[in-house]
């Protein structure tokens, strides 16, 4: 068995061939325009360029497996949207995730549907997809409708319309609990809206070979690269959870319950079995060391340096989302650093200080986090890092081989095609995963630096 995975991120297209043991046959990427941004909240990209840089890395690593493709899905940013005509081409430029002309309208939806927000447990950001469709609709009013990234690839690869999933839906305004729409906060009727299927479900079969695929292979519902990147770590069961550690902090688990935040900081796609995907992510995470040149260097000597003297919230934007929800925070040192080494250890210790932070905002949810913790993404190569995170947290971190959005992806089109669904396809997974423990002897400075932590934002109003 070989499937194929498609990433539709901002930057690139990246497409995982897998086979049947888990391993990943072949990869392929293909640049893709970048956004064009303006101060006014514009944000956009061509979206005529995603099905050619979609095709070209499937024409690539098809030609270099040797048996026929038996099934793929696609992730990509969630909420990216583009209005289509009735041919289901795009007739514009696609509204990244981040595009915040619909703000004024996801103001109003978020007082018109408080009630099932509230039911939700989720709250609508400025930026939220929905009222981007809303702004669609009276600017565009020639439009057939709306599409998110993988349904126009799905319409590409099977030449009719497609649905979307629930999990890219879910910021357009879709209500994963009640399996419906939230008519009251759009402006038409919901027909313009596409069908919402779950993650996993066949779109439909191949009526001939394209892009490299056979006839007969298998489009599958996919989720957002988020959702994609947990899966990739294998963490699909409830009571598992996952600390990707990329250019920001993400934190994702599996419950069989819906969690309820009522601070909007952490919220729940559906999971393809029925169960939930609580998570967040934060704006501070590997950000925070990026641009250093000598990383490996300054790891070695803050690793002999032990615990810092001064404490570091290294968030490098305006604003934070999780796990604390406040427009105004920004970063801060409390002290003055002895030098290079100090500041980067510190860094590293505040964006541990969000993880714990994080995992006791779940705790307060009634979510506890039991076992270790499953570490994933770029900063998880860290051993430093995640034995600073281990020893902040009192986990035991398991670093996963895997948290690709890709390699994700490639996990939910096997789940269409294996009997046991995305259980057995996450028992393909490759092991060789190692697990780093807590460092008791760093433990008491750590926790004095986190009590310092927590007071500063308290100080500040953040909290």
């Amino acid at each position: 068995m070989t499937v194929v995975g498609v990433d539709v991120a901002t930057a690139g297209v990246r497409a995982f061939a897998v086979g049947g043991d888990g391993a990943v046959r072949a990869t392929a990427s293909a640049p893709l325009p970048a956004p064009v941004r303006d101060e006014s909240g514009r944000s956009e990209q061509d979206a005529q360029a995603w099905w050619p840089a979609v095709e070209a890395v499937l024409r690539r690593v098809t030609a270099e497996v040797a048996e026929p493709v038996r099934a793929v899905a696609v992730s990509a940013t969630s909420g990216t949207i583009v209005a289509v005509d009735s041919r289901g081409e795009p007739l514009g430029p696609a509204l990244m995730y981040d595009d915040r002309r619909g703000a004024d309208d996801n103001a109003k939806a978020a007082e018109v549907g408080a009630r099932r927000w509230q039911e939700l447990g989720m709250s609508v950001s400025p930026t939220a997809a929905l009222g981007r469709i809303n702004w669609l609709r009276r600017t565009c009013p020639e439009a057939a409708g709306i599409r998110h990234t993988p349904d126009l690839i799905g319409e590409k690869l099977l030449g009719r319309p497609v649905a979307t999933d629930s999990s890219h839906a879910l910021k357009s305004g879709y209500d994963p609990l009640r399996e419906e729409w939230a008519a009251e906060v759009f402006d038409f009727g919901v027909d313009w809206l596409p069908e919402v299927v779950p993650p996993t479900t066949v779109l439909g079969e191949l009526p001939g070979p394209v892009a490299g695929l056979p006839r007969g292979c298998l489009v599958v519902a996919g989720m957002t690269d988020g959702c994609a990147g947990q899966l990739a770590t294998g963490t699909v069961t409830p009571g598992r959870f996952a600390g990707i550690l990329g250019t920001t902090y993400v934190l994702k688990g599996v419950t069989e319950q819906l969690v309820r935040d009522p601070s909007g900081a952490m919220y729940s796609h559906r999971h393809p079995d029925g169960w939930w995907l609580p998570g967040g992510a934060s704006n501070t995470g590997g950000e925070a060391v990026a641009g250093v040149a000598n990383l490996a260097e300054l790891d070695a000597a803050a690793a002999e340096r032990g615990p810092a003297s001064v404490v570091a919230y290294p968030l490098r934007r305006a604003g934070e989302r999780f796990p604390f929800v406040s427009p105004e925070a920004r970063g801060f040192v409390l002290g003055e650093p002895r030098d290079e080494v100090e500041l980067h250890r510190a860094r590293l210790e505040g964006v541990a200080f969000v993880e714990r932070l994080a995992l006791e905002r779940l705790r307060e949810l009634g979510v506890p986090v039991t076992g270790s913790l499953v570490a994933a993404g770029g900063g998880s190569r860290s051993p430093l890092w995640t034995r600073i995170r281990a020893t902040v947290t009192g986990l035991d971190l398991r670093i996963s081989p895997q948290a690709e959005t890709g390699y994700g992806a490639a996990m939910l089109a096997a789940a269409a095609v294996l009997p046991g669904g995305l259980t057995e396809a996450a028992d393909l997974i490759p092991g060789g995963s190692s697990t780093i423990h807590p460092a008791p002897a760093e433990q008491p400075a750590l926790e004095e630096n986190y009590q310092r932590f927590i007071a500063e934002l308290t100080r500040r109003g953040w909290m």
